[in-house]
């Protein structure tokens, strides 16, 4: 009977552990930049990608992943609040604005659910990260490694840079480090990659070369994939872990990134689900989605997947899990200034076609950009029209003007070269398109439409960057309250112990210490406030 009672006591103790641990699943980002479905599970002849390959066998690979715009930090201001940049004002490259203030960053809103946030490192979200945003933020520490409980459940990013625009044209010393690291076995010869080159650049052998070290880029991706996976698979966490594999927008190469034809927008998305979440949720190893989806997406579904409530002001849909909404019937693009370029398109697309309109036909699309004009391809392009050597496709980034409105059929045309805009017989998809696009500027109160300094000088009165006020605190019966009068704020504290003090906590409710406390406040796109000390 006293074994009996034993073993009865032991499997109650194992029951309540199972019910009381966090069983919700750990998601793990990992992105990379400038990239797009140039691997070999998208068909790529010259992809050496056995990494993502198989991650693509064992999860689901999405076709029609797209970004709403084609540079990095504007995409990234909409991945990381889940709106469209021209709602909140990001949609100019390199601007540093004030998002409204009941906007968070969604990983803070899983951090106040209980989630381990890391990040490393990259933000660049058109405003500076905050410390309520990530638990560990910056490139020197080991992700979800640094956990304290080992049942917590986490979100981390892992962002590879060596997919960067930048990186294709970075001198034969640096790409000597990169083929050292794939192996020379796997280094593309820029003489046998000249049949893939996207039709609208000139096969030249500068064009060639960046073509073959992008595919290299790629590689190094890859193998950098694979360390993650593995270091994910010793710590015994492959089988409850979401692993998401996104790009920022399309190829760092002319018009690709920057702009709103697929070769800027169309991204490699691959979502590989883990056993713990079932298959109610998950979806079979090897699925092929064709749904469109676009990178708005993903903060309203990490955080439903998460069991987190999503706020109403995101814009994007579950794309995926047991609250999966309906695919919707386009997705839109935007385009405004690019660095020192002021441009302005905006666009729609549904599974098959793509509608473009120019609001400033009179600027042609070879507005010189410094940094665009850096890579060697490039400069090849434009020697070639200057020479009067372009036809066809390769000739139509310089016409001037260009048209006030774009159509492509994307299944017979991909490059977007053959404008049917004009073509009587597609009036009735321009008219509904169209219509489309102007009811979803209205939808998001679009201010592409408001001269960038006008908005900005309502965001930043004379330039001047607002700071979050001092936090409040107060100690009642032993527990500490913190408030912050600025409106949007949040808080973050750490408690003084004997072993000096605690990491950063985000505050969500009030908590019981009898020694000091600091506690700092932050809102997004404000200057975080000073550090206040309750003794």
């Amino acid at each position: 009977m006293r074994t009996v009672k034993i073993i009865l006591l032991l499997a109650m103790c194992v029951f309540a552990r199972t019910v009381s641990a966090d069983n919700r699943p750990n998601i793990l980002w990992i992105s990379c930049e400038d990239i797009s479905p140039n691997l070999g599970c998208y068909g790529d002849p010259h992809a050496i990608t056995p990494t993502l390959d198989r991650l693509a066998s064992e999860g689901t690979r999405f076709t029609r992943a797209f970004t709403p715009a084609g540079v990095c930090a504007i995409v990234r201001s909409s991945i990381i609040t889940g709106m469209y940049a021209p709602t909140i004002g990001s949609q100019h490259m390199r601007s540093e604005i004030i998002p409204p203030a009941n906007v968070k960053a969604f990983p803070e809103l899983l951090r106040a659910a209980g989630y381990f946030t890391t990040n490393r490192s990259k933000t660049d979200y058109q405003f500076n990260s905050t410390p309520a945003i990530w638990d560990r933020q910056g490139p020197k520490h080991e992700d979800w490694r640094e956990r304290k409980d080992p049942d917590q459940p986490f979100f981390s990013v892992i962002n590879f840079i060596e997919s960067h625009e930048s990186q294709i044209r970075h001198g034969e010393a640096k790409h000597r480090k990169v083929v050292e690291t794939i192996g020379s076995e796997n280094a593309h010869d820029p003489n046998k990659v000249g049949d893939t080159i996207p039709e609208y650049l000139p096969n030249t052998p500068a064009t060639r070369k960046n073509w073959a070290w992008y595919h290299d880029n790629i590689t190094l991706i890859d193998k950098f994939t694979g360390d993650v996976l593995q270091r994910l698979e010793d710590d015994g966490l492959t089988d409850n872990t979401i692993v998401i594999f996104w790009g920022d927008h399309g190829m760092g190469l002319p018009r690709g990134k920057r702009w709103l034809y697929d070769t800027g927008t169309l991204v490699p998305m691959i979502v590989r689900w883990p056993k713990s979440v079932g298959d109610d949720v998950g979806e079979a190893p090897g699925t092929v989605r064709e749904d469109l989806v676009t990178t708005v997406d993903l903060a309203p579904t990490m955080l439903s997947l998460a069991g987190v409530e999503v706020p109403s002001y995101m814009q994007g849909r579950v794309m995926m899990g047991k609250n999966q909404g309906e695919e919707p019937p386009y997705l839109f693009y935007h385009r405004d200034r690019m660095d020192e370029v002021y441009e302005l398109q905006r666009a729609a697309r549904d599974r098959r076609w793509k509608y473009i309109r120019n609001f400033e036909p009179e600027k042609p699309y070879s507005q010189r950009l410094e940094y665009m004009d850096d890579m060697p391809a490039m400069q090849d392009w434009r020697r070639w029209a200057a020479a009067g050597r372009l036809s066809g496709g390769m000739e139509n980034w310089f016409q001037v003007p260009k048209p006030i409105e774009e159509l492509y059929d994307t299944n017979k045309d991909p490059y977007e070269l053959n404008n049917l805009a004009d073509r009587a017989e597609y009036a009735d998809r321009m008219s509904r398109m169209r219509a489309a696009m102007e009811a979803w500027q209205e939808e998001i109160a679009d201010t592409g439409m408001i001269p960038e300094a006008v908005m900005m000088e309502e965001m930043k009165p004379d330039g001047v960057t607002p700071t979050t006020e001092n936090p409040e605190m107060e100690r009642s019966d032993n527990r500490v309250s913190i408030t912050c009068p600025t409106d949007g704020s949040s808080l973050v504290y750490r408690t003084k112990t004997d072993d000096g003090w605690s990491d950063w906590t985000l505050y969500t409710k009030s908590f019981s210490h009898d020694g000091a406390v600091q506690a700092q406040a932050c809102r997004l796109g404000f200057s975080d406030s000073e550090v206040v000390t309750l003794d």
